[in-house]
């Protein structure tokens, strides 16, 4: 049962009344010293944005926070699906130690009482803040968000969320739908408006409440949009018209892609708009058209988030906060558009994988602005004289989302997290990711390589668990219990490689001698990971044009 609309707000009014909480805060943190932290978490976002070099979309309010930013170019998920993810890079542990690969578990109970991000903020004297998804809601998050371990007042949910996969799309014969493909008038919607805006509405009111609090903040936004359905305003949908849409560069299955490692997209085909279609199980295709329907909603609710995005900068700006608080900003994984004839995530690919993952440090990552001047202004994408900003700082190192939580700490000056040992389920509190802090230095990055250390020596792991060799139904979120296989992948900066192996979901143990099957892909010759060479090089056999 969701809380009334301002529920947070009056817990915070009691907490912000509270002169014990305050003076243990002032006490840990000296409210002239410590930075907040602004943490924006988008759900499916790939990097699909004019700061990644995206030359169609329109997002010139993230493309302006990357411009003051430290922008990572190479940032990967653990896994891509929402629970496991979230709880990866909110724990700072791998799927293996979290023990979550499905939606099913709570990691306290399963596999050990680890410390969040959020709960070493607020165990370091800060108010700790929850708008929209942050956690995945349900048993992995203990139906509580995590409460209330990580947060100091009641997480805020929208209460339009409930709408979210109901008929509330109007068709071609007027009556409504439970599409994929979901455009509204905003005057039809129920309560006449979308969760997004909800949330970027409750996140600017905690703000305005905490400019004037003691203690400093750590307030986590989690935005729904562009997951599915495509639910947006349909005037975004101006910004796309279809005959600019193009289709995935590579919308073929692979001939060399192995059969467990097909990602059959079943929520989508669940959707009413895409039942209609008929569209054979598990390899598709689906039409040309649609495809480029897909498309453009999916670019169209990006465009809506940035507008989200931009009104919530903007406000901290105007609230004069934008001087003392860290924003990182990320996705819990990226989604498929056709590439290699898929949809969604639930894959080991780069483009489910691969990330945005931009940090704001005042004065560090930028210079502080002029009296007067605003680093964010609200930027309209239907302004044609918004043009593309280049990112202010970038590096080209591979990244995992495993390393948020350690960097954010030590960006912020709380205390620095130890690696973690191996078994680590007794540790509460230590990291499995590295702590990015060397990138933020004054050096040029691109330049320096001491600073940087040797590329080739950098590795990013994912893994996606299979129920069968083969696609079926439940091929894309198989519950703990069918899990009987893993695929294991490594991405470095010359080649992602994936091995699937059998795996015993009781003991949680992956057998790296039964192997099922492989994949490797050299990314300067197959940048799109279209061409398998694994069974190639197990015979030493690798065509020359494949080659690195």
């Amino acid at each position: 049962m969701l809380p009334p609309p301002g529920w947070p707000l009056l817990w915070l009014g009691l907490l912000l009344s509270s002169s014990a909480v305050l003076e243990s805060a002032a006490q840990v943190n000296s409210a002239t010293d410590a930075l907040n932290v602004l943490l924006i978490i988008v759900d499916d976002l790939r990097p699909s944005l004019g700061c990644y070099g995206d030359k169609l979309v329109k997002s010139p309010n993230i493309d302006q926070l990357a411009s003051h930013s430290l922008l990572f170019q190479n940032a990967f998920a653990q896994q891509a699906v929402c629970a496991p993810s979230r709880v990866s890079f909110l724990t700072g542990r791998r799927p293996d130690t979290t023990r979550l690969y499905d939606f099913g578990s709570y990691w306290r109970v399963h596999a050990g009482n680890f410390s969040t991000l959020p709960q070493h903020f607020k165990e370091n004297g800060y108010v700790t803040m929850s708008v929209g998804k942050v956690f995945h809601p349900g048993i992995s998050s203990n139906h509580s968000d995590d409460s209330p371990y990580s947060w100091s007042l009641p997480p805020y949910h929208p209460s339009s969320e409930k709408y979210e996969n109901t008929k509330t799309c109007r068709g071609q014969d007027g009556e409504l739908h439970a599409n994929l493909i979901c455009p509204v008038d905003m005057a039809d919607v129920p309560e006449g408006t979308l969760p997004d805006k909800q949330s970027t509405e409750e996140a600017i009111c905690l703000l305005e409440k905490m400019k004037t609090s003691a203690s400093p903040f750590f307030l986590a936004v989690g935005y729904h949009k562009p997951h599915i359905p495509f639910r947006y305003p349909k005037e975004f949908q101006k910004l796309y018209p279809l005959e600019n849409i193009t289709l995935a560069p590579d919308p073929e299955v692979p001939d060399s892609l192995p059969a467990v490692a097909y990602n059959p997209w079943m929520d989508i085909r669940q959707r009413e708009d895409v039942q209609a279609l008929n569209i054979s199980v598990p390899y598709g295709p689906i039409p040309v058209d649609f495809q480029r329907k897909i498309r453009q909603s999916y670019f169209a609710s990006v465009s809506y988030l940035d507008t989200q995005v931009g009104h919530l900068l903007s406000a901290l700006d105007d609230l004069q906060l934008a001087n003392n608080t860290i924003i990182a900003f990320t996705s819990d994984h990226g989604w498929a558009l056709g590439e290699h004839g898929e949809w969604a995530k639930y894959s080991n690919f780069d483009v489910t994988t691969r990330v945005p993952l931009m940090f704001y440090v005042p004065g560090r990552t930028t210079s502080f602005p002029e009296a007067g001047k605003m680093l964010f202004p609200y930027l309209d994408p239907f302004d044609s004289a918004s043009q593309s900003m280049e990112p202010g700082m970038q590096t080209t190192d591979l990244v995992e989302l495993v390393s948020l939580f350690p960097t954010l700490a030590s960006l912020a000056g709380l205390p620095i997290l130890p690696p973690c040992p191996v078994p680590s389920f007794h540790v509460e509190l230590c990291r499995e990711g590295e702590n990015l802090l060397k990138h933020f230095g004054s050096h040029d990055l691109e330049e320096d390589p001491e600073l940087r250390g040797n590329p080739r020596e950098l590795v990013a792991y994912s893994q996606y668990p299979r129920p069968a060799d083969t696609p079926q139904w439940n091929s894309d979120n198989p519950s703990l219990k069918d899990i009987k296989v893993m695929g294991y992948s490594i991405r470095t900066i010359d080649y992602r490689y994936t091995v699937w192996v059998g795996f015993d979901p009781h003991e949680f143990l992956a057998n790296f001698s039964d192997i099922h099957a492989g994949e490797l892909y050299f990314v300067d010759s197959d940048p799109l990971q279209d061409h398998n060479i694994y069974n190639y090089s197990q015979h030493g056999e690798i065509p020359p044009s494949l080659m690195p």
